[in-house]
């Protein structure tokens, strides 16, 4: 069992009773990517409290050890648990934090209400994606960025250099902090590979298939812009049996980054799924 507590920003800070929801980030992100939608999802459900995490090897989660998996998160998480003192009954994850999250689920703890997978597929890929996979290309293109750099538009050049685009190299600027040498990156690079290829690894269908009762309910949000969901993937989330705990959710105008590109539909659908 880990020992290591990510750290986290509980939103709002004055509800230290308030039920206890988590907010899990995608690969190479950090909690500030939800800070804003979190303060707005707080104020449509007062009875609870949402902490931020940062996920191992990520914004101010460093010095995890090894070795660095979706199980390893999810132990993360279970010591988080323990030293907020209060029982985690939601979670919401998006991409890579949303196979977490189904990780959390498939553990089915009795205090686990719900569980929100933002645009994460559970599926396993038999054969992992190549280099011209987005995430990996963003890897690689990372891995060429010298570092320390002088100032954070930097790293904006170097990113678009390397035939990325603008977008991507300017939400890098939120994963630089300042050193006295000058700008590195928050996150672990090494250790961020070595998770994304468990992410790949895994298969885990089974908390939205399950038929069982006692498991927790999980909502998949499907972004209907999104470029993660080929055919047989969604043909398979359309077969889910009716008494299923997979629930199937779509946000048609939304991209991958949901909660940028519709922060209301998302909002609503978390209401009115949040536990009671």
């Amino acid at each position: 069992m880990s020992d290591f507590v990510p750290h986290a920003l509980v939103v709002p800070p004055d509800r230290p009773d308030g039920r206890l929801a988590l907010v899990l980030h995608g690969i190479l992100g950090n909690h500030t990517n939800w800070r804003s939608f979190a303060r707005g999802l707080a104020a449509r459900l007062p009875g609870w409290r949402f902490a931020l995490v940062d996920l191992r090897n990520h914004g101010d989660s460093d010095g995890a050890p090894g070795p660095h998996t979706l199980a390893a998160c999810v132990d993360d998480l279970e010591a988080l648990e323990r030293s907020l003192g209060n029982p985690i009954e939601a979670v919401i994850g998006h991409s890579f934090g949303g196979k977490v999250a189904l990780e959390l689920a498939r553990r089915a703890s009795p205090d686990l209400r719900a569980a929100f997978v933002l645009d994460a597929s559970p599926q396993k890929y038999d054969v992992l994606p190549g280099a011209d996979h987005e995430v990996r290309k963003v890897l690689a293109a990372l891995d060429a960025v010298p570092q320390p750099l002088a100032k954070r538009a930097d790293v904006v050049d170097a990113i678009t250099a390397q035939g990325l685009p603008v977008g991507i190299g300017r939400w890098m600027t939120t994963n630089l902090k300042r050193t006295d040498a000058g700008f590195v990156w928050t996150f672990d690079l090494t250790a961020a590979q070595e998770m994304l290829a468990d992410y790949f690894a895994r298969d885990l269908w089974g908390p939205l298939r399950t038929t069982d009762p006692t498991a927790p309910p999980v909502h998949l949000v499907r972004a209907g812009r999104s470029d993660r969901w080929p055919p047989e993937v969604v043909a398979e989330l359309d077969a889910l049996a009716p008494d299923a705990r997979g629930t199937v959710h779509l946000l048609p105008n939304a991209g991958h980054w949901v909660h940028v590109d519709d922060p209301a539909g998302l909002t609503d659908l978390l209401v009115r799924f949040f536990p009671t």
